[in-house]
């Protein structure tokens, strides 16, 4: 049974990842000074995701909206990001971005409040 609904999960994780492709607005346009400083900062961030997971799909459009190349890890199970989260953020819940600032990790969770911090800071 939990096989059943775990198939049942990832497959409409799959319909909306694939709605969200279809159905994607344009990139933030900035000049390409403006974009190599957002790029820079982008360094110092990574988002801690499943691909089909609802809220990180929403995080990932939010990105892609901004335009920040933000590095997106699997936290998949088996995979050295999902021991990474849980031992700096000291749990696997996703979505996870980690801010990187002035020698300072913060691990920040929940979509709503990760969209917010990226639309302050770059929007």
């Amino acid at each position: 049974m939990k096989l059943f609904i775990k198939a049942i999960r990832n497959l409409l994780g799959g319909i909306i990842a694939l709605v969200d492709v279809l159905t994607r607005f344009s990139k933030k346009k900035r000049s390409e000074k403006e974009q190599a400083i957002v790029n820079e900062a982008a360094k110092h961030l990574a988002l801690y995701q499943f691909f089909a997971c609802p809220f990180c799909i929403k995080t990932r459009r939010a990105i892609y909206k901004l335009n920040v190349p933000i590095e997106k890890r699997s936290a998949s199970e088996g995979s050295k990001y999902r021991e990474e989260l849980l031992a700096g953020g000291g749990k696997v819940k996703v979505p996870c971005l980690r801010i990187e600032e002035n020698g300072q990790v913060q691990w920040m969770y929940e979509s709503s409040e990760i969209i917010r911090y990226l639309e302050q800071r770059f929007g």
